[in-house]
């Protein structure tokens, strides 16, 4: 069993950012991939970035490339999303996610999910 618990939402003008963390219970957090997800209000969840249970891989979302940047520290069971250059349709609540030894991007593919955080970008 994982537990997952984000923090780091809040609200921010647009061009702004905010770095995410996802910290996990656990002994066994470096043979999880981590997930970051997004749902806005009236839309579907989607994935935003992942990262290999080893951390050589990592995936972003076309929409996030270049802005968002995942990263792993599991010395501190811990993920971190840094967003950059933020934009109102970043506007989400965002999930982490984890799957064991599995790297996927469908929301599917993830055992453990935590709460969410809202991230508000204000224009």
């Amino acid at each position: 069993q994982v537990q997952l618990v984000e923090s780091g939402g809040g609200l921010v003008q647009a061009g702004g950012s905010l770095r995410l963390s996802c910290a996990a219970s656990g002994r066994t957090f470096s043979s999880y991939s981590m997930g970051w997800f997004r749902q806005a209000p009236g839309k579907e969840r989607e994935s935003v970035a992942a990262i290999h249970w080893a951390g050589g891989n990592t995936y972003y979302a076309d929409s996030v490339k270049g802005r968002f940047t995942m990263i792993r520290d599991n010395a501190k069971n811990t993920v971190y999303l840094q967003m950059n250059s933020l934009k109102p349709e970043d506007t989400a609540v965002y999930y982490c996610a984890a799957a064991r030894y599995r790297f996927a991007l469908a929301a599917a593919a993830y055992d453990y999910w935590g709460q969410g955080t809202q991230v508000t970008v204000s224009s």
